[in-house]
């Protein structure tokens, strides 16, 4: 496949300012060059010839911004912090300190935005779980204190309500055994103290009940005994079973 610019040109070394680069074996056309389209070959160039990412900071090109912004200095990176695209902007936000950075909590992007929730710690977080996009709340879930977990159990997207019920505290599963989605509480019957798990014994999905009958103690089990799947069921009168043989060898 020809190399191309990023406006479709054919690349050819011979009017390449990067001559002795090229006599040293750090670029390759077609493979490692910083005048072609394809980030990845951009990004080659740029990490074995770091030195000159600084020249392409302002480059039209946003995707030799991005490439630019990964290498340079972050001495040099404040002005991208206002570049027109949300990938230079976010890698800026990535690498600077995270006190320069702050400003973009509200930035339009949500690829920034996501960097912000992975660097903030603590009560900071508390102000991503109402952002508009899931990928930024299901970050901030992920990090937040546990103590205000409880602030994400009813967020609209089941994933961020699946990572809420995997971090809360087990004791405090109890509240979310009705959430609307068999995923979150599939999670929560694999969590619950085994005392509670008689809460969705008879929950309407088979997923969520076999979890139950896995973990349940006797006195669920006999409440299960008459389930309408065959699988869950068997797997209930099974480990009865075992349950009766382990007390008849006791006796």
């Amino acid at each position: 496949m020809d190399a191309v610019d990023w406006l479709g040109r054919l690349l050819s070394c011979r009017d390449c300012s990067h001559g002795e680069i090229r006599e040293k074996g750090l670029c390759d056309l077609g493979r490692v060059c910083v005048r072609d389209r394809r980030a990845r070959r951009i990004d080659m160039f740029l990490s074995a010839n770091p030195q000159e990412a600084a020249k392409y900071l302002r480059h039209p090109y946003f995707e030799l911004r991005v490439g630019a912004a990964k290498y340079a200095s972050v001495f040099q990176l404040r002005p991208l912090l206002d570049d027109d695209e949300g990938d230079v902007r976010a890698m800026a936000a990535q690498r600077m300190p995270l006190h320069a950075v702050e400003r973009l909590v509200n930035d339009p992007d949500h690829k920034v935005r996501m960097v912000l929730a992975r660097r903030v710690e603590g009560a900071a977080l508390v102000k991503y779980l109402s952002d508009s996009d899931s990928g930024v709340r299901l970050i901030a879930t992920r990090r937040l204190p546990v103590e205000v977990l409880p602030l994400a159990m009813h967020d609209v997207d089941p994933q961020v309500r699946c990572e809420v019920a995997r971090r809360l505290p087990p004791e405090k599963l109890a509240v979310m055994a009705g959430d609307d989605e068999a995923r979150v509480r599939v999670i929560i019957a694999e969590r619950l103290p085994l005392e509670q798990l008689h809460l969705l014994a008879n929950d309407e999905d088979l997923r969520v009940r076999f979890a139950v009958a896995e973990r349940a103690t006797d006195e669920t089990l006999r409440q299960m005994r008459d389930d309408s799947d065959p699988v869950v069921r068997g797997l209930v009168l099974s480990r009865l079973g075992e349950a009766e043989e382990s007390q008849r060898a006791d006796a």
